[in-house]
């Protein structure tokens, strides 16, 4: 049985948000008292939604910004303990590294990642089965902004601009230059179409984010405005052998429109 269903809910050119594609934006690193809550911040202001790559002796150090990322609506991954060469040591180190920081995650309250990013995108078979043995899945990255190699505001901009549908970026929480390159990463997705996704466990690549919202970690729509926000529930209907009718009910600001 084939069921097709289309909801579009929009609020007029102000607040329109159209998602064309998803694209994975990734910040290795943190978290940090330094320089993560300006990060959110940013991320927040800018309807943006992003993967924080942890290091696990940073989110066992600073417990509660792991649980600012969450509460901001970001995903939380793991970035191996002391972000070594992993391909250069034993099974046992590479088990070490990750379990640490997956325990170092959930106890600061991020949650069991399921995203795993090896430090230098450096990998081999052995990371890879340990990889398996945490149901983790390895993301490396499509683009690499070069931010953590002294890259301009333009440059890390320029780098983003290069996302297509479903391809995730690397970049670092700590460079002011990504800081300050934000905004205008927000407009030139939004100017293609894009949006910020979450990054599939299943394919690794940047899909819409669970439950189907687009915005920040509030529910933020990523087109700006004032329009307000809204609800759209979907029930089941009425049911026959081969097909079915959903019901979708609409709750919220006046000016939206439901096709």
């Amino acid at each position: 049985m084939a069921v097709a269903s289309t909801v579009t809910v929009g609020a007029g050119a102000s607040q329109a948000a159209t998602c064309n594609g998803y694209v994975g934006l990734t910040f290795d690193d943190g978290p940090s008292n330094d320089h993560t809550p300006a990060l959110l911040n940013a991320l927040k202001q800018n309807g943006l939604r992003a993967t924080m790559f942890n290091e696990g002796q940073f989110a066992a150090s600073y417990p509660a910004q792991v649980k600012a990322q969450v509460d901001a609506g970001m995903w939380v991954g793991n970035h191996s303990y002391t972000h070594p060469h992993l391909t250069q040591q034993s099974q046992a180190q590479m088990d070490s590294e990750i379990s640490r920081t997956q325990q170092a995650i959930a106890n600061a309250g991020g949650g069991t990642p399921k995203l795993f990013r090896p430090p230098y995108g450096e990998t081999n078979s052995t990371l890879k089965s340990v990889e398996a043995k945490y149901g983790l899945t390895e993301i490396i990255w499509d683009v690499d902004s070069q931010d953590w190699n002294g890259a301009s505001v333009d440059a890390i901009v320029q780098a983003n601009s290069r996302l297509t549908n479903g391809q995730v970026i690397l970049m670092h929480e700590w460079p002011a230059n990504t800081l300050a390159a934000i905004p205008r990463i927000a407009q030139n997705l939004a100017s293609r179409g894009l949006c910020a996704g979450m990054i599939s466990p299943s394919t690794g690549r940047a899909v819409a984010p669970d439950g189907g919202g687009t915005g920040g970690g509030n529910g933020g729509g990523t087109g700006g405005g004032n329009g307000g926000g809204c609800t759209a529930t979907l029930s089941a209907g009425q049911q026959w052998s081969d097909r079915y009718n959903l019901n979708v009910s609409v709750t919220g600001s006046s000016n939206w429109t439901v096709t």
